[in-house]
């Protein structure tokens, strides 16, 4: 036999074989994780924009309160030279 041969014989005999009991509360317990699922991932998505929302109105309190794109004074005065 050659190795395709081989592999399906191989799946022939696993599908021919006996099949595994479905728990009868299978689609229960499914619908149940499904929703789960769901909120956990709006509780995620709301925690997410939440930290999203602080972080944006704490950076523009900082930019309001340090001013970062006004040059600071400067300490000394330039050099006056060829008077």
């Amino acid at each position: 036999m050659s190795l395709p041969d081989r592999k399906q014989e191989e799946v022939r005999r696993m599908l021919d074989g006996p099949h595994p009991v479905v728990p009868p509360d299978l689609a229960e317990l499914a619908a149940m994780r499904g929703r789960q699922l769901l909120a956990r991932h709006r509780i995620v998505r709301a925690v997410t924009w939440t930290v999203l929302v602080v972080a944006v109105v704490a950076f523009a309190v900082w930019a309001i309160a340090v001013q970062p794109w006004v040059m600071p004074p400067s300490g000394t005065t330039p050099p006056l030279e060829g008077w």
